[in-house]
């Protein structure tokens, strides 16, 4: 993929769009879905969307009873599957169960996400944000890879975020063992997923597996559980009460716009490996600017590089033909 192919398409959607405007009239009758994170905030909205829309819904969840708490009231064909994504045996438990249920999985949206965490160490000494936003999704779609490929035309959706611009990769320290920051441990890994989504649908194509990565816009949600009310506040987000405050910010089915627009606009059928905002592909930014993506970000060479790093973490097997 080279930087021109983040050129706007002409997308009957924008930053206004809701979830129901993009699937209004799609049937996804007979199609499986995967959304980590599907039981709150945007992942919610996409899971209530796709159910809406005849889909199969997978939530995997690291506290099952809370999902499915959460989705006792969107009927539909839900179900939930216990998973930590920092915990990759339970990731590779619960792909396991999906290979053993499914014939084919049309859709993966990897929804789920911590951010500006305090620091954390996964596994073998992993930094938190990059285990819980990267590995573990990485995790899963490598090994729900079969069933991805076993679809036709099966998409991958990864929530990246504007957060990106922050930092690329930190190649020569990736898991901040030289001294933590917690936001450039999250832009590291919202870069993450958007390299994830280029060299997954690289090596996906030929198979009809296609990847893109997305900011869904600015919302606030469980997102920022792990921030105090007075950094929201300093941030320009919320006032003192906790209200949401500017008029840029997205209501959650408006930020679950842009993911199901990926999964399901005909505009995409032969694209991949794209970033994508307000139901749109993005152009290629500056540091100056705060819309659109960096080129780092959707850089092959890069893109296939954290591939190997990811592989060697994680010790999955080869993906795509």
């Amino acid at each position: 993929m080279t930087d021109t192919e983040q050129q706007p398409l002409g997308s009957p959607f924008s930053a206004a769009s809701t979830a129901q405007d993009v699937i209004a009239g799609l049937d996804l009758s007979g199609r499986n879905a995967v959304v980590t994170g599907g039981y709150s905030g945007l992942g919610l909205e996409t899971t209530r969307a796709l159910v809406g829309a005849g889909a199969r819904v997978v939530v995997p969840a690291r506290r099952p009873d809370a999902a499915r708490a959460a989705l006792a009231g969107v009927g539909g064909d839900v179900e939930v599957v216990p998973m930590d994504l920092c915990d990759l045996g339970t990731v590779r438990a619960a792909a396991a169960h999906l290979r053993a249920s499914l014939t084919a999985l049309d859709l993966l949206f990897a929804t789920a996400g911590v951010m500006a965490t305090p620091e954390r160490r996964v596994g073998p000494g992993w930094e938190g944000q990059l285990a819980a936003n990267h590995f573990g999704h990485f995790t899963l779609a490598c090994e729900l890879y079969p069933l991805l490929a076993a679809a036709d035309g099966a998409r991958v959706v990864a929530y990246s975020s504007a957060g990106h611009g922050i930092t690329d990769i930190r190649w020569h320290d990736p898991h901040f063992r030289t001294g933590y920051d917690k936001w450039h441990a999250y832009g590291q890994s919202k870069t993450a997923n958007a390299l994830f989504a280029v060299h997954l649908d690289a090596l996906g194509r030929e198979d009809g597996v296609r990847a893109f990565s997305l900011h869904p816009g600015k919302i606030i949600t469980a997102l920022q559980r792990d921030m105090t009310l007075q950094e929201q506040m300093d941030n320009g987000w919320v006032d003192e009460h906790g209200n949401v405050i500017g008029e840029d910010f997205k209501t959650a089915s408006q930020g679950a716009a842009t993911g199901l627009w990926a999964a399901t606009s005909p505009l995409l059928a032969d694209r991949g490996g794209v970033y994508l905002e307000d139901c749109e592909i993005a152009p290629v930014t500056g540091p100056e600017d705060e819309a659109g993506v960096r080129a780092y970000a959707v850089a092959p060479d890069a893109a296939a590089r954290l591939w190997d790093l990811s592989v060697a973490a994680t010790g999955v097997g080869p993906v795509g033909g």
